[in-house]
Formats: C-alpha cells, structure tokens, sequence
C-alpha cells in the first residue's frame, strides 16, 4: 500500500500524457523557467533556470537556481531525477528531499529542436514552461499556455519570469 501512495505521487495528472519518443540525452543541460504556476519553492524567485546532467546510475542529475528578489540571494537546489514508464517517454520521479519524489512530466516539447517544454508535475497545480533561452517568442509562449489550458491547467494564474539578475 505505501508503494502505491508513493507512485501515486509520481505519475501524470488523469488524463495527461507524457509525450513519447522521448530523447532524454537531447533533453540534458540548461532551461530557463518561462512561466509557472505559483509555489512556496520559487516565490519571489526571478531568473529560474534548471540544469540537468547525466548521473553515474542512469539517473539524472538537477540543479535548480533562481534570484530570491526578497533577500537578494540566489537559491540553488539539487536533487536527482529517474524516468518511470517506458524509457521513451518523459515521465521523471525527482528528488529534492532524501527519499521523497515527485512527479515531472513532460507533456508538450518542440521535438526537432527542443527549445521549448511544457511541465507538469504529479497534479494540475504544477506547471511550468521552460526554454532553452531565457525569452521564448510570444507565438510559443501562447501555443503552450493554450495547450495547458486544452489540458485543464489554470493558465490564468501563471507567473511569467523575468531574467534580468546574473550569477556572479
């Protein structure tokens, strides 16, 4: 029963599909968070990107960094991501928090370039649109809430990212 709970909270909204022929490889190095819906992690988080890099194990490596407007810092989160489901298909557990993991799923990509990626996470209140450059052309960026939206998303709340503050 507890293994069910715990995969329970890893797996895609009902109805949402990861999308498929999924090259992990390809999908590996740096995305700038465009837009999101608003959580306790990233609030008042400017300048957010993720990077993701080969583990050892197969897995994934993630570093999460953003510019805490508030305090003026940056923020920096590591944890570690591993697909679920079919090895083409990009559906991740990720951890931030020792054995804890929650869901990632990728449910929109630009699949010849991958420039840009819509994000779920295990239910509809995460979702994220990232880019692999800090602004993403407004047709896109209109595409993909669009597509959230066909989804079931509440796009009306998203948070869109400004990228103005570099690391030092």
């Amino acid at each position: 029963m507890v293994l069910g709970l715990l995969l329970g909270c890893v797996g895609p909204p009902e109805e949402i599909r990861p999308v498929k022929a999924f090259d992990a490889e390809r999908y590996l190095g740096v995305w700038y968070e465009i837009a999101r819906l608003d959580h306790w992690f990233e609030r008042n988080l400017t300048d957010v990107s993720a990077t993701y890099s080969l583990r050892n194990d197969g897995g994934i490596d993630v570093l999460n960094r953003g510019f805490d407007v508030s305090s003026q810092k940056w923020k920096i989160a590591r944890g570690r991501a591993y697909a679920v489901g079919d090895n083409d298909e990009g559906s991740f557990k990720v951890s931030f928090f020792g054995p804890f993991y929650g869901g990632y799923h990728v449910i929109d990509l630009d699949r010849y370039t991958y420039e840009y990626a819509l994000v779920c996470g295990s239910n509809r209140s995460y979702l994220w649109i990232l880019a692999r450059n800090p602004q993403l052309p407004e047709e896109k960026t209109a595409h993909l809430i669009e597509t959230a939206r066909s989804m079931g998303f509440d796009t009306s709340g998203l948070i869109f990212v400004a990228h103005k503050h570099r690391e030092s």
